[in-house]
């Protein structure tokens, strides 16, 4: 059974995305001024032209401004590494 989580812990986030081959990243042409743009987490062959890698520290100074969560799943349903995530309003 595949489950989600919720965090907001920058280790467990950067951990997560990491063990996946997942880079810190904006959507291209989101960004202006002390705005990052929209955040996502860069995975090796999926829609990587769309996006433009950006560092730990500034995707987590944006996280953080934006008052975002992150979810999150571990595993799919039959078992397999999982890179579904979502970044959510916090509670």
């Amino acid at each position: 059974m595949s489950e989600s989580k919720t965090t907001t812990e920058h280790d467990e986030i950067k951990r997560w995305a990491e063990e996946r081959n997942g880079k810190p990243a904006r959507v291209k042409g989101t960004g202006s001024g002390q705005d990052e743009g929209i955040l996502r987490i860069n995975f090796p062959g999926y829609a990587e032209e769309s996006l433009e890698d950006i560092s730990w520290d500034e995707f987590f100074d944006e996280f953080d401004n934006k008052n975002l969560a992150f979810l999150y799943q571990d595993q799919t349903a039959d078992g397999q590494t999982s890179r579904f995530f979502k970044l959510i309003e916090r509670a």
